[in-house]
């Protein structure tokens, strides 16, 4: 259709009046929906208010915008929606609107339209609607801004609108100000999560926009933005909230981290002496060390646990080279160290118990094996005798782990193994050859080019 459908006609009755009067397939009806509309319209137009002058909306307004929003999810009635021009009488509501409750369903409304990509590339090209949409991400209204987060986070994941969004956001500058604020102080964990889950798919699609907002400084014009250590502060404070609460939370904003780990303007953020690194160094260290790998935790819990370890894991090993400048607690170091070993030794473990082909196959544990592995290289090469002998002692270094370690390190990271057999052999000279002896035997046999 080329025009706005018409009313349902007067003179029909009976089954043929359901068949005029419903949307598409559905049971809903075009003549409600209008009504509600028009109700909506005059709600703004002539908004009833309270006594301290904000607009009220009633049960039964609410209740109707609401079953609107539900109805929304249905393809029939989202494109009913968006042919009847319902985006531009919600976007002249949430404009005029004073009522959060209002303002929120109106969001919530244009984010199940925008989740049908015909209607989401109609949604994305109305400029007046994308700059109101993002100036929401100002309000003090948590609900709206979960709304707002959610509607974005859809439009940029398709690929047909995210580079007008991009553009968008990256000529908004209030965008980041806003966002980092959110992360930084909000309880809220739905919001938090969905914040973090939009920040985490900018920087994914956009690369430049991310070293943007970690090299922003606050302008000539005294606007307030944030200097560019705060927006691994920001991250920093919303995992801390999450950390207890959402694990999935927690992990998003952790991949956000890693993300920044892997460009110079990250790495010199987090290197810099007033930097967040060592805030963050401790964290992930608590958070691996305390909360994703203990002693008696059974080998399944690595599988539960893995997406977040291998975020952590990439992190820690980014940071790996720094942690001697910021004066580190051996304490955290060592634990760490141990951490890594146990975890190493749940794979394999995990591997001999699962006898699932997928599991075998599970890309995210190949990620965390390798990883492992590789951070525990690093460590291994700079450690000292002192380290190894203070390892032993806390009895994160025992027989087992020593196999565990040197499977790990052959044959790809000799060097390592090297220097571990041979701090090993001046710390503890009977460990090392109850546990030296398996490992030389097999490199010397299968890989005879490498021992020399």
């Amino acid at each position: 259709m080329e025009r706005n459908p018409s009313p349902p006609p007067d003179t029909a009755d009976g089954d043929e009046a359901e068949d005029t009067d419903a949307i598409g397939d559905t049971v809903y009806s075009k003549h409600w929906l209008f009504s509600t509309l028009s109700r909506l319209i005059q709600m703004v137009t002539k908004p009833p208010e309270d006594s301290e002058g904000q607009m009220q909306l009633t049960e039964d307004e609410e209740e109707d915008l609401c079953r609107v929003w539900d109805m929304a999810m249905d393809k029939d009635v989202a494109g009913f929606l968006q042919e009847f021009k319902a985006p531009g009488i919600l976007l002249g509501v949430i404009a005029k609107s004073d009522n959060p409750r209002l303002t929120e369903i109106c969001v919530g409304i244009l984010g199940n339209i925008a989740c049908f990509p015909d209607n989401c590339l109609t949604l994305s090209e109305n400029e007046d609607l994308g700059a109101v949409l993002l100036l929401l991400f100002g309000h003090t209204d948590p609900p709206t801004l979960l709304e707002t987060s959610r509607l974005i986070l859809t439009c940029v994941s398709q690929k047909h609108v995210s580079s007008l969004w991009l553009q968008r956001i990256r000529q908004q500058t209030s965008v980041r100000s806003n966002l980092l604020f959110i992360m930084s102080s909000s309880t809220n964990t739905d919001l938090l999560e969905k914040v973090g889950e939009l920040v985490d798919k900018l920087f994914d699609l956009d690369e430049e926009l991310m070293k943007t907002w970690i090299t922003a400084q606050p302008s000539e014009e005294g606007d307030d933005g944030d200097g560019c250590l705060d927006l691994a502060q920001c991250l920093l404070e919303g995992a801390k909230q999450l950390r207890s609460e959402s694990p999935n939370g927690l992990e998003v904003y952790l991949h956000v981290m890693q993300l920044l780990t892997t460009i110079n303007e990250g790495i010199q953020m987090f290197a810099s002496s007033e930097g967040p690194g060592k805030a963050v160094w401790n964290f992930l260290c608590e958070v691996v060390c305390e909360d994703l790998c203990q002693a008696n935790d059974l080998t399944v819990v690595l599988q539960e646990r893995k997406g977040t370890l291998v975020q952590a894991f990439s992190i820690l090993q980014a940071l790996y080279g720094f942690q001697e400048e910021w004066s580190s607690n051996d304490d955290t170091s060592l634990s760490l160290t141990g951490t890594i070993l146990r975890v190493i030794q749940y794979q394999n473990d995990y591997k001999e118990e699962s006898s699932s082909k997928e599991d075998a196959q599970d890309e995210q544990l190949q990620t965390l094996s390798e990883i492992t592995s590789e951070f525990l290289s690093d460590i291994c090469f700079r450690a000292s005798k002192d380290t190894i002998t203070a390892l032993i002692k806390r009895g994160y270094l025992t027989e087992k782990s020593c196999l565990t370690a040197f499977g790990s390190l052959l044959p790809k990271y000799l060097t390592s193994f090297k220097h571990l057999l041979l701090m090993l052999s001046e710390a503890d000279p009977e460990l090392a050859d109850k546990t030296c002896l398996g490992p030389i035997t097999w490199l010397s046999t299968a890989e005879p080019h490498l021992f020399i």
